[in-house]
């Protein structure tokens, strides 16, 4: 049977539309191919130093932030929209599964390993699960300010987790924000010079490199020197606490636990973070967008996020996102399409074969000085000092999401920052302006039928539904003139309860002696009207200038 030409070139689009880098891949040069590979070298490089960073942050052996850096950015590079985004394991993400699993097991340990395996799945089917049900626009219920908040509570959490390594102090019992302080402050006398000595040189060596060498990988060559130092104050290795050894190979295949006990115990945990998640890489490709004049496709890139997880919990990764340093570094160093961030997972994989033995080598406390200004980096000081001067809504939404972060499991902060912003958005939508205004400023249509001493002007600038209706009945029941005039251009959307609400004013004008006018009735109000038969049928303007609604009996 012959195919039509039609079915042909309809295809590579249905294809193209479940794998993305058909439509990239074929577009290859040999200079974007360089370009790409430039810049997968250079991500390769910073992800050592930050993916054994942000696995200590998880609680996890410092091999699994390199292993998250692998399988998870193929995928999400490969199903994701974004040409310049990088996947892989995040700060944000790290101690938010830490804080998430650390009840139910000791970190590190291999029940707490299989825990972040079946989390990171769960995660991953949520976020695909949302891809492919184009709920895409479901991000957009997590404000800027909640993001704001939760980053600023979790660097807080990030650095007051890495203090006792860098005051070279024992590990504490509890790792809790609140816990954590009086424990600090018991110890202070068996503070180690030596550690604090390491943390503030790496700390100062990244801050050098940021400032007169932005171009160089300053967080590796930081690491170097602070391993260095250690090695000249204590060759024998006795003092300073190191690194634990990290094997040598590949990702090693692993499996979540399917288990009915453990799902129900997990999917909470799993829904807050892969919404954060999907938070992360949506904000980052936005980002880069609009530097690049991208078009992004949200679904594509929820699906893509959720593939790599699910992938990611068979290759000994966990949850992972998008990382905005290793993006913006992507994109600066002259990346061309998501190659580049394939290229970067694939030269990782001999630099670890390499580089794994001389982590051993690196200081705790030099770790914790390079998680220290992670943490510093997290805090969005403009967009706190935004929030806290603009908006007093944002405010109180930044405020909750911060302080639930501090105080409560991480995806509680997350769901009371979503509540808090859901609820100050209803609290504006249902209570919308009602302001008198003048008759001049009312058509002229109006002024020629009601006489201004005998006529009330208001200005409603919100829409006329279920929930507005108490608060906007409450405040016209203040005028009492015979004619009321609404000046409906800021009524977008009416509904029935809306429409009651006409018909019960229009009736309190009429035993006045007097009518209720509406001005500048956008189409789609005046549609309904005339459905209601409050309006004559017979007007077809645009935007009427005036209409007399009907005093019916037909509403409550």
């Amino acid at each position: 049977m012959m195919t039509s030409p039609t079915t042909i070139h309809r295809h590579p689009a249905r294809l193209q539309r479940w794998l993305p880098f058909l439509g990239w891949l074929p577009q290859q040069t040999s200079r974007s191919l360089r370009d790409d590979a430039i810049a997968g070298l250079t991500g390769a490089v910073l992800v050592v130093p930050q993916g054994v960073a942000y696995a200590l942050l998880a609680g996890l052996p410092p091999e699994y932030g390199l292993y998250a850096a692998i399988v998870p950015t193929i995928l999400a590079a490969l199903f994701g929209s974004s040409r310049y985004m990088i996947s892989g394991p995040t700060a944000a993400l790290s101690i938010a599964l830490f804080a998430t699993l650390q009840p139910f097991a000791d970190a590190g340990s291999d029940e707490f390993i299989v825990l972040v395996l079946t989390l990171t799945f769960l995660a991953g089917v949520f976020q695909l699960l949302l891809g492919l049900a184009r709920l895409g626009v479901l991000v957009d219920l997590v404000s800027h300010s909640v993001v704001t908040g939760f980053t600023a509570g979790a660097a807080l959490i990030i650095a007051t987790s890495q203090l006792p390594y860098a005051l070279g102090l024992a590990p504490l019992e509890s790792s809790g924000f609140i816990a954590t302080w009086p424990q600090l402050l018991e110890r202070l006398d068996s503070i180690r010079p030596d550690s604090v000595l390491l943390a503030g040189f790496t700390l100062a060596a990244c801050l050098a490199f940021r400032r007169w060498l932005p171009r160089w990988p300053g967080m590796l060559l930081a690491l170097l020197a602070a391993s260095l130092l250690a090695a000249w104050l204590d060759p024998a290795h006795n003092q300073i606490l190191r690194i634990a050894a990290i094997p040598t190979g590949l990702p090693p295949l692993s499996s979540p636990d399917l288990s009915l006990e453990t799902l129900r115990l997990l999917t909470p945990g799993a829904i807050a973070l892969g919404l954060l998640g999907l938070v992360e890489a949506a904000a980052i490709a936005r980002a880069l967008a609009v530097r690049t004049g991208q078009q992004l496709d949200s679904n594509q890139e929820f699906i893509g996020q959720g593939l790599s997880n699910i992938g990611g919990a068979f290759f000994s990764g966990y949850v992972s996102s998008g990382s905005f340093t290793r993006s913006g570094l992507n994109a600066s160093a002259g990346a061309c399409s998501p190659l580049a961030a394939i290229l970067s997972a694939l030269f990782l994989v001999p630099i670890m074969l390499l580089a794994a033995p001389l982590l051993h080598h690196v200081p705790m406390s030099a770790m914790a000085g390079l998680l220290l200004l992670v943490a510093a980096r997290l805090i969005d000081w403009h967009s706190i000092h935004e929030a806290l001067t603009t908006s007093r809504s944002e405010m109180a939404v930044l405020l909750v999401t911060f302080i639930s972060t501090l105080l409560l499991a991480l995806e509680f902060a997350i769901y009371f920052g979503v509540l808090a912003s859901l609820a100050l958005y209803l609290r504006r939508t249902t209570r919308p302006p009602v302001v008198k205004d003048t008759l001049s400023q009312a058509p002229q249509a109006i002024q020629q039928a009601v006489e201004a001493p005998s006529c009330d002007v208001v200005r409603i600038d919100g829409s006329l539904f279920f929930g507005a209706c108490e608060s906007i009945t409450r405040r016209l029941d203040k005028y009492d003139r015979p004619n009321l005039v609404v000046l409906a251009a800021g009524i977008n959307f009416i509904d029935l309860s809306g429409i009651h609400l006409l018909q019960r004013q229009a009736h309190r004008c009429h035993a006045r002696g007097g009518k209720l006018y509406l001005a500048w009735i956008k189409p789609g109000v005046l549609a309904r009207l005339q459905r209601s038969g409050l309006v004559d049928n017979d007007h077809h303007d645009d935007k009427p200038l005036a209409l007399a609604i009907r005093n019916t009996r037909g509403g409550p």
